[in-house]
Parts: structure tokens; sequence; C-alpha cells
């Protein structure tokens, strides 16, 4: 890349940071990986000011039992060894309900050994904060949670799930937070947790340096995932051709031999 190229990326991306939201998920994945502020948001969510999170991690990557890799915004634990996805969706899609049962079921996996009892499974909470209202009824926070039809009792399985709506910019506290989540500015927020936050990583140099890196990091990633597309779609018309070898087409492409048979519809199941 030119110097030239260099200045205008970064000129690109100090104008999009100005920009960003704690609805954008980039953003917001730097802020609440700070544990206090994690516990902070999770505390008004949940209306729990005993809750202290014991350890924060944005972009936490997870594997289901096939081995592919999902990630989530950030997950927590704390000190009573709950566990929350807290998941920043602008698209509704991002956000279906199939969605929040697949990222409970990961964590579920994923938290528990071999030889662990079932009844020893962790409490966990997926938490969606949606910019819009996806579930379409009105309310600023929708809490779902499994009961047994014929009695409305709660069945107790200690999975719970949330929609947190950010169209509702109330008076109440989840609502001054929603306001702050929509908020470009560190001096419009309410909470000043979060607003030294955001201007750290909107004003400081080492932060806006940071934030910078993590954009650069994202293009690269999109980049990758791009060629890997491509590359998938050349080793689907070579399988269809039947003239090469796994092995010949993984070469000329960039692929692992495992990848191109997993791709060969050919092959008997």
């Amino acid at each position: 890349m030119s110097d030239l190229d260099f200045e205008r990326k970064h000129a690109e991306d100090l104008q999009r940071l100005r920009g960003l939201r704690l609805l954008d998920d980039d953003f917001m994945n730097k802020v609440f990986e700070d544990k206090a502020c994690a516990e902070f948001l999770l505390q008004i969510i949940l209306q729990r000011t005993d809750l202290r999170v014991q350890h924060a991690h944005g972009q936490h990557d997870i594997k289901n039992l096939q081995g592919r890799s999902v990630r989530l915004d950030i997950l927590a634990v704390d000190e009573t060894d709950r566990v929350y996805n807290i998941e920043v969706q602008r698209s509704d899609k991002g956000a279906g309900v199939k969605r929040a049962r697949y990222n409970s079921s990961l964590i579920d996996a994923n938290v528990t050994e071999p030889g662990d009892e079932y009844e020893k499974l962790n409490e966990t909470y997926v938490i969606f904060i949606t910019e819009h209202d996806v579930l379409g009824d009105g309310h600023p926070i929708y809490h779902i949670d499994r009961t047994v039809r014929e009695t409305g009792a709660l069945f107790g399985d200690e999975s719970h799930i949330l929609y947190v709506n950010a169209q509702i910019k109330d008076d109440t506290a989840l609502g001054q937070l929603m306001h702050d989540f929509s908020c470009t500015s560190a001096e419009e927020m309410h909470y000043q947790i979060l607003a030294d936050r955001v201007r750290y990583f909107k004003e400081d140099t080492e932060g806006v340096a940071t934030m910078c890196k993590v954009m650069e990091d994202m293009r690269n990633e999109a980049a990758r995932e791009a060629v890997k597309e491509n590359a998938i779609k050349a080793a689907r018309s070579f399988l269809a051709l039947g003239k090469l070898s796994y092995e010949e087409i993984a070469y000329s492409l960039g692929l692992t031999v495992d990848e191109v048979k997993a791709l060969d519809e050919s092959k008997p199941a």
C-alpha cells in the first residue's frame, strides 16, 4: 500500500470512528470488553445491583460440535459462574429467535467438560440489544424462559433469552441506556462510565489508534473471506469437471484437502 493510500484509508477510518455508536458491533465490542462497563450494562438490563462480573471478553470465538467457529460480541462470567452473551444487532435478521437458541446451545456445549453432571450446567443469559423492536409488541425488554404449557410454571432450566428494544429511550434506567447506545458523542450520554470509555476510543490518541487497528483488521478479514469464497466457488467448478484430484485442486486454490473433499457433492455421504 502506498503512503497516499494509507493516509486516505486512515482519514476514512477517523471519519467512520466519529460516527460509530454502541449499536455498532465493532465499537460495542471494544467498549464492553471492559469488565466494569459490562457489569454496569448487565446490572441495568437485569435490574440487579448485586451482579459482579469476573471476566468479560469481546469478539469471543466459540465452536460447535462440528468445529465451526462462531464469534460472540461479548461473553461475560459473573462471580457465581453465570454466563452472559451480549449481542448488538442493527439488522432484524441477525437477531432471529433461532439465532438466540443457537447461541444458547453453543454456550451450554462449551462450558461443560466430559464427565460433568448436567445439573451443574451454568445458568446462562443470551441478550440481544436490537436497533428495532424485533419482537414487535412495543416493550422495552422481552424476557424469554421455558415454561410448562399445561401449568404455566417455569421449567427452571436456568437458560434465559432477552431482547432489549433500543427504540425506546424513555426516562427509565434502561431507556437512558438505550439513548446512550444511540449517541455518537460522549457529551450526549447519560452514564459517565460509558461516556468515559467512548471518549477514550474516540478522542484519546491510544484509544483512537486501537480502534483504527480494529477497523484495519476487519478490512483484512473481509478481504480474506472474499478470497476464500472465490476459491470455494472455483473448487466446486473443478470438482464438477471431474478432471483434477482433491490434492491438485487444494494446491492450486490455497484450500486444504479436507475442505475440497467436503465440497464434493458427488462423494457418497
